[in-house]
């Protein structure tokens, strides 16, 4: 049995704060009801069975109700949290950025941790195992999948990869198709919307592609990689810096002894593919916040 104390070890650098009866009572009446809201990496369905536990959790840790909003989009996330109304929010790198770009006011006080202890995963772009495309050269006035304008590895980072390479993907491409989620730009391109889909990829072991495989949505060996980037930094889970302080070290607290505390719903969350949650600041996003203004500047060159 691990208690607070342990629990708090392990989280490094949260903070240690014992919260007095009276301190706890005013952040609570005030915020009867927190907000989290999710990207939209996976489809509805998905997000909820995921996420359903970690909200239980949260709930019964934080002593108020802990609600799930899945978002339609990227932008609504950021959009929630720059207007206040969404307190915690589950991003991807990009759409961190983004959201500390518009002046959304919220600090990182998570990270997702890979298996083998890294914090990092990649961009890839699949093509169809039985397609003749070898590489990007190949797919001149095809059809591409991106997922949404706020995703990293789904549109971002696939952009900057193609301006290297001095491709224009809207000239380049026959048609460039933002399909709202990663798991719907593995279904457009077996459908033959797509001939190429940008996409999140860990390692072998671990991606969108072998998730919908274990959901019995796709077999991963249907699919091909033909391009991999450089390794980007792990999703956050932000919440809003002006919230309390005492209230942003109870809910850091209990986000970081999620994985801990209730394993088993951890590891149903993360199909059992992730280390718990570490802490993380600012500084590690700030790479990212660099591509994303750089990725800006050439639509702005382009517009």
């Amino acid at each position: 049995m691990i208690d607070r104390r342990s629990v708090l070890g392990l989280a490094a650098a949260a903070v240690a704060f014992t919260l007095t009866p009276a301190a706890a009572q005013d952040w609570k009446a005030k915020y009867p009801e927190i907000v989290f809201g999710k990207i939209p990496d996976e489809n509805a369905s998905g997000v909820t069975e995921r996420y359903g536990p970690l909200m239980d959790f949260l709930s019964k840790e934080l002593g108020v109700k802990v609600t799930l909003r899945i978002a339609q989009d990227y932008a609504a996330v950021i959009e929630g949290q720059r207007a206040g109304q969404i307190h915690i929010g589950f991003y991807g790198p990009a759409s961190y950025a983004r959201a500390t770009l518009v002046g959304a006011k919220i600090e990182p006080v998570a990270i997702e941790v890979n298996a083998d202890g890294t914090k990092g995963y990649y961009s890839v772009f699949y093509v169809k195992k039985d397609s003749p495309y070898t590489k990007i050269e190949d797919l001149k006035g095809k059809n591409l999948g991106l997922v949404d304008p706020n995703s990293t590895s789904g549109n971002n980072v696939p952009r900057f990869a193609l301006d290297k390479m001095k491709i224009e993907p809207e000239s380049y491409f026959s048609k460039v198709v933002y399909t709202g989620s990663h798991e719907n730009a593995v279904i457009a391109l077996s459908q033959g919307t797509v001939d190429v889909a940008a996409n999140w990829w860990n390692d072998e072991n671990e991606s969108n592609l072998k998730r919908m495989e274990r959901k019995g949505m796709a077999k991963y060996d249907d699919y091909r990689i033909i391009f991999k980037s450089s390794q980007i930094v792990n999703s956050p889970i932000a919440i809003l810096s002006d919230l309390p302080a005492d209230m942003k070290t109870a809910i850091s607290s209990a986000l970081l002894a999620f994985p801990v505390k209730d394993p088993e719903a951890f590891k149903k969350m993360t199909d059992g593919k992730q280390k718990p949650w570490a802490p993380v600041d600012h500084e590690a996003y700030k790479p990212v916040i660099e591509l994303i203004s750089f990725v800006d500047s050439l639509r702005k060159k382009k517009s």
